[in-house]
């Protein structure tokens, strides 16, 4: 049992079907940046209950995550979502056997990782299924900025300068015929659930209707993925080389979900969040992002992307 066995016991509780379960057999607590997350183990029955974090709700919808988490699962990325209670933002869905919660180390060292989180993506993003919110980029960053100017915090040096630096980006993409489909959005590594043969993806609360390429380029940025893998997840996506555009969309967004998450950190910063130091965080990802902008190919690449 873990120090929080009666809070995870009471969560469990309010699901109807398990509101007779009187003991557990075991409680883990599982990663998570923001959330409580545990493993409960009981009468043969194995469940995930996700406790929000405390000031989540200032910027996670979670009536739009409990849809779209159920809209994954019927497109069979995503485990089935067993209870949700939108107003305080608990969620159990059932535990994925026989996997391995991904990282960084982990896409690097387990064979053929981009390519199962590439098919994955491309399954989530081919379903059909609509995803309530529409995740607009630059839009977000305005209202990661608003809710950061409540707060005792300072932006990186030249934060304002990249974001302006950045318009030809926002311009680029305004100006392509890009697709929209269900995403993921915040596809960190330890959102990938892999057996070997598939992936699962979890955790949809930044999720929503987006270009889907966004997904393909934020993974590639948390999982530290290099030239070739970037390749091998591409091929996996597509299931063929991708065009010059496709390319270009990729990196763009590489650089701009650095852009976007060092905001967020920001606000983890803020809030005091102790699940890791979050101004390195937030500074780390920056820095990456100017080092992405200023390569001489990235204007080569917001060009293919403008001419489509």
């Amino acid at each position: 049992m873990t120090d929080h066995s009666d809070t995870v016991l009471q969560a469990l509780r309010q699901a109807p079907a398990f509101a007779d379960v009187q003991q557990v057999d075991s409680i883990t607590r599982l990663g998570g940046m923001t959330n409580l997350v545990y493993r409960v183990e009981f009468q043969g029955t194995s469940v995930i209950v996700r406790i929000p974090g405390e000031g989540t709700e200032d910027y996670i919808d979670r009536a739009v995550e409990d849809h779209n988490a159920r809209a994954a699962a019927r497109a069979g990325v995503s485990p089935e979502v067993l209870f949700a209670r939108p107003e305080t933002g608990l969620m159990i869905s059932r535990t994925v056997p026989d996997i391995e919660t991904m990282t960084p180390a982990l896409f690097q060292s387990r064979a053929g990782s981009p390519a199962r989180a590439g098919k994955a993506l491309a399954k989530l993003h081919g379903s059909g299924e609509q995803f309530q919110f529409r995740f607009e980029l630059f839009s977000m960053i305005d209202d990661y900025l608003k809710i950061l100017a409540t707060k005792d915090v300072n932006l990186p040096e030249g934060y304002h300068d990249v974001v302006a630096a950045a318009d030809p980006v926002k311009q680029a993409l305004a100006s392509a015929v890009l697709p929209l489909a269900p995403c993921h959005c915040d596809p960190l590594c330890e959102n990938f659930l892999d057996d070997g043969t598939i992936m699962w993806i979890v955790d949809w609360e930044y999720s929503g209707m987006n270009d889907p390429l966004w997904d393909v380029g934020d993974l590639s940025v948390e999982a530290g993925l290099n030239e070739a893998q970037d390749a091998e997840l591409m091929e996996a996506y597509f299931g063929r080389p991708p065009t010059a555009a496709e390319t270009g969309r990729m990196v763009i967004y590489k650089a701009m979900c650095d852009l976007l998450w060092t905001l967020w950190g920001l606000i983890q910063h803020a809030d005091d969040n102790p699940a890791e130091d979050f101004w390195a965080y937030a500074t780390e990802r920056f820095a990456r992002c100017k080092a992405l902008m200023q390569d001489p190919a990235f204007g080569a690449h917001v060009a293919a992307v403008k001419k489509g």
